[in-house]
């Protein structure tokens, strides 16, 4: 296989097995399902180095005008700053991540101003980093990473919603929490006039069997962790997290949400025949796998907002790198 240099391939769906230099190996698949929602403000991706990967879903919030924009920004910001720095690797992996999120809410504050646009965009972000066979990550809003490992959860991020906030101060009970008027709402996100706060996780180690989940709201709404779990250990990664899609979509209905999921298993314990050697990848070589963007016929009048054209977009992801430019040659 000819692999790409910095270069990004579009698929509806796109999965890979790899071994890095020390031998381990891992599988992964990314989809997004648009739901009964007039369009898709889900954005995904995944970028693989020499010796680290980097994946990423940004939510796009449909409270505020222009939510596919900011998770846009998110997706493509953080993944040029990968492919631009894990060369082949990252010397710091959570700075890494606490830095580029940061600069996606500086990129969003300055598209809001030089458009003059009356709200913010607005979106959530989860974003992991795999490297020397540990585990790094950071989330802000309610997209989630889950961490199995033999069947069981070992970690879950927590939510920035405002019933887990009221759970948390024990103002509501756990079995309260899904029904509660305000199930959605969340007080941390990028984009608008408050800071977002990152959440960085304690690093933690990968072996052999361990799948990582990450996803959107709109898929874990619909399944508790246990039946998360049950379904993704039901056999090999590129079978159960189209299942759970499935599951999820089907429970979900005409009042789902749009859906995303990247699902990575460590290790080949089902000795994959898609697997791709990295070893041989030059130094300073990044290989990048964007998620598209499919729009089903909408069900409603409603459509994205179009006042925001590519070139505006791509201006803010410009200052980004510029800023990205600026802190390696320090």
């Amino acid at each position: 296989m000819v692999l790409l240099i910095r270069s990004c391939i579009f698929c509806k769906r796109r999965f890979r097995s790899f071994y890095f230099t020390n031998l381990m190996k891992f599988t992964i698949y990314q989809n997004s399902r648009q739901g009964p929602r007039p369009y898709n403000e889900d954005r995904l991706a995944y970028s693989y180095s020499k010796d680290a990967l980097l994946a990423v879903i940004a939510d796009g919030m449909g409270g505020h005008r222009h939510g596919e924009v900011a998770a846009e920004l998110a997706v493509k910001s953080l993944t040029d700053a990968f492919q631009n720095l894990a060369i082949p690797s990252l010397p710091d992996p959570s700075k890494f991540l606490s830095d580029h999120i940061m600069q996606v809410h500086d990129a969003i504050d300055s598209l809001t101003l030089a458009n003059d646009l009356d709200d913010a965009p607005r979106t959530t972000i989860v974003a992991t980093i795999l490297q020397d066979n540990k585990i790094y990550a950071a989330h802000v809003g309610d997209s989630r990473l889950y961490h199995f490992r033999n069947g069981q959860l070992i970690f879950r991020t927590e939510d920035h919603s405002v019933v887990q906030m009221l759970y948390r101060k024990g103002q509501l009970r756990f079995e309260e929490m899904a029904k509660h008027p305000d199930f959605h709402k969340i007080y941390n996100c990028l984009g608008g006039d408050r800071m977002p706060h990152i959440d960085i996780a304690a690093v933690r180690e990968l072996k052999d069997g361990d799948i990582l989940l990450l996803c959107t709201d709109g898929l874990w709404s619909a399944l508790n962790d246990h039946d998360i779990a049950k379904i993704l250990h039901a056999g090999g990664i590129l079978d159960t997290v189209p299942k759970l899609l499935n599951i999820a979509e089907a429970l979900c209905g005409p009042t789902g949400d749009n859906m995303s999921a990247i699902g990575l298993q460590w290790g080949d314990r089902q000795n994959s025949r898609q697997a791709v050697s990295t070893a041989a990848m030059p130094l300073g070589t990044t290989t990048t796998i964007i998620n598209p963007v499919t729009h089903a016929p909408a069900q409603s009048d409603e459509l994205p907002p179009d006042d925001l054209t590519d070139e505006e977009i791509q201006r803010a992801i410009l200052e980004i790198q510029l800023a990205i430019n600026k802190t390696t040659h320090k």
